[in-house]
């Protein structure tokens, strides 16, 4: 049955139509992304599904009784709440159902009412819906998969980040366990593990979920058809991301084709008409002709609206620097209260195309600072070579800010002419009154389009790059790629975008538990090589219950990744036992029959889950050895 059915919605935003004729209908396990440019109208329509917002016609119906949960970048309004509190309270119907079997439970001291047994056992079966005695734990497996740590989770929201928060938004409603999931821009502010873990969580659930994303490699790992919003209209697509967009491609030649072909008609027909209009022999042919054209103007594929629109730019051929561009040596990184890089040495040298990669609050942003000039070192020194003219884009595109107009900040931070300074804008977007918004007013995809001016207008050699992609979309992105990739001079790159990572870089740099380690390779194939040597690492260790050391073989990869897995999951499930084991062992366990008989359950159910977990490791065990 769907979980929901969108028919015909109309949108308009300040009397202005955003979007028409969308309909599209959800089953469970369904993941449809929507595509479009920023502003074709994807996150209104998530709040639409939200029922945020009310469309101006056409009808949504939503499963009766199905949960719906929202996450978009609207930070948390629980400033005063910690981080727990705030992600628990995503399942308000659990934490009402258990108060009320406390409620019932402190009411059988002695006989019990049939009504208050009724209701008791409807709250036990509710809470059995819910996902049981261990829907805590689902939550808190939630947090630690979005890079939480256990005691965070007892931290006010006011002390968290912008960042931070994003992800707790995320984990509620996640953890809210929703029938329908509308997710705008997860992917931002997660880490590699985290993003690789959003993927694997979202193709197990059993919801439809509607998502909006830039990552090219999380929509190709998570959905199973595409909703395209252009220029106001709709189109569904029900397959996989790379097949939608290779559909796309052959749509738009076949349709240039088309237009070619009918523009060239029309300029025949329009020769025709101007020639003959005033011959009587041949007015009733003109006339016919003139009907003909109106007809191709409005219904031919040139009648289909379309945003023409593409950013495209390249970097020009840089001054030459010395062979060595960039060097810390003996730097040592700190932030107060941790030591994040020490004795830390890097060479980068002329041409390098080089990423930066690591999980969050490794350190990355603080050695790209760094490197790039904005703090200096705890210890150790930083180094450019001779000739480098360095271009540094942060995270937060400080370069668009200010006051004044676009214009104004291109030709303050370029120098430019006037002239000059809107022709580098029209480039990436900004045309007509555009240049005219102020800064205060601008998007942040605009934000990081005028960064992106700027930088190109600097004639930098050595470009030092700490999320570029933050607010682009997919077009933006792919043409940032061409970009760097076609850039002869020397690349910088911290990014959570993993295929701008494989395309752009030729050496990876990771900073990991206080380390600065360099591989001489893109990042997917140093990925590729951390796998399998975790996989020979774990293949290297003595079988449980025997001793005798084996080595897996390719085929069995696989199975040796799952049981090491599950060798994490088994020591978190047997720490969970024996927290319930001592648990029982408190006399308050035993105050009330209800009391006895949640946590005996708990018990039963932590112990069946850690026999089960013994059971699957046995068997990846034996199928990672080849014996299965």
């Amino acid at each position: 049955m769907a979980i929901a059915t969108a028919t015909s919605l109309d949108v308009y935003v300040g009397g202005k139509l955003l979007f028409e004729e969308v309909g599209f209908k959800l089953e469970p396990r369904e993941r449809m992304t929507l595509s479009g440019r920023n502003g074709a109208g994807k996150s209104t329509l998530l709040r639409v599904l939200a029922g945020e917002l009310a469309p101006d016609s056409g009808s949504l119906t939503v499963q009766r009784g199905a949960r719906v949960a929202l996450h978009d970048q609207r930070p948390p309004r629980e400033s005063e709440a910690t981080l727990g509190e705030y992600v628990f309270s995503g399942r308000s119907d659990m934490l009402e159902t258990e108060a009320e079997l406390e409620r019932l439970e402190g009411q059988m001291g002695g006989e019990v009412a049939e009504e208050t047994m009724r209701a008791y056992s409807a709250a036990q079966q509710r809470l059995e819906a819910g996902g049981g005695y261990r829907w805590r734990d689902d939550v808190l497996a939630v947090l630690r998969g979005l890079g939480f740590d256990s005691e965070q989770a007892d931290r006010s929201l006011s002390t968290f980040s912008g960042g931070e928060l994003t992800r707790a938004s995320l984990a509620r409603s996640l953890a809210a366990r929703p029938d329908l999931l509308l997710l705008d821009e997860p992917t931002n502010h997660l880490d590699i593990p985290s993003l690789e873990w959003l993927e694997r969580y979202l193709v197990d659930l059993d919801a439809a979920v509607v998502l909006v994303a830039h990552d090219r490699w999380f929509l190709e790992a998570v959905g199973t058809s595409v909703l395209e919003l252009e220029a106001g209209r709709a189109r569904f697509f029900a397959g996989p991301w790379h097949a939608w967009r290779e559909e796309q491609a052959k749509r738009a030649m076949a349709l240039g084709k088309a237009v070619e072909r009918q523009q060239a008609e029309i300029a025949r027909m329009e020769r025709f008409v101007e020639r003959f209009r005033y011959k009587a022999t041949k007015a009733r042919q003109a006339q016919s002709r003139v009907k003909m054209i109106d007809k191709a103007k409005r219904e031919g594929p040139m009648a289909e609206k379309r945003d023409n629109r593409s950013l495209r730019f390249h970097f020009k051929p840089p001054d030459r620097p010395g062979r060595v561009v960039l060097k810390l040596v003996n730097g040592r990184l700190e932030v107060p209260g941790r030591v994040l890089l020490d004795k830390a040495n890097l060479e980068i040298e002329r041409g390098e195309h080089v990423v930066l990669v690591g999980p969050n609050g490794a350190g990355k942003t603080t050695l790209i600072e760094t490197l790039a000039g904005q703090r200096e070192p705890a210890a150790g020194s930083v180094r450019n070579g001779h000739n480098v003219k360095l271009g540094y884009l942060s995270q937060h595109a400080e370069t668009a800010a200010g006051s004044g107009s676009v214009l104004d900040a291109a030709k303050r931070e370029t120098g430019l002419t006037e002239n000059k300074a809107r022709a580098l804008l029209g480039g990436f977007l900004f045309s007509g009154t555009d240049v005219e918004k102020q800064l205060s007013d601008i998007s942040g995809g605009e934000q990081r389009r005028l960064s992106l001016a700027i930088l190109v207008a600097s004639g930098a050699n050595v470009l030092v790059l700490d999320e570029p992609t933050n607010h682009l979309d997919i077009e933006s992105r792919e043409a940032l790629e061409d970009a760097l990739t076609e850039f002869e001079g020397t690349v910088l790159l911290v990014s959570h975008d993993r295929a701008l990572l494989e395309a752009v870089g030729s050496r990876t740099l990771v900073c990991e538990d206080g380390r600065l380690e360099s591989h001489q390779s893109g990042w997917a194939e140093y990925q590729l090589r951390r796998d399998e040597e975790a996989t020979e690492e774990l293949a290297a260790k003595p079988r449980a219950g025997g001793g005798k050391k084996y080595s897996a073989t390719k085929p069995a990869q696989k199975a040796a990744r799952k049981a090491a897995k599950l060798e994490g999951r088994i020591e978190r499930a047997e720490a969970k036992l024996r927290e319930l084991e001592d648990e029982l062992a408190d006399p308050a366990a035993w105050s009330s029959p209800g009391r006895i008989e949640r946590a005996t359950k708990r018990h039963e159910e932590a112990k069946a889950e850690v026999e089960g977990l013994y059971a699957e490791w046995e068997e990846a065990q034996a199928a990672a050895e080849g014996v299965a």
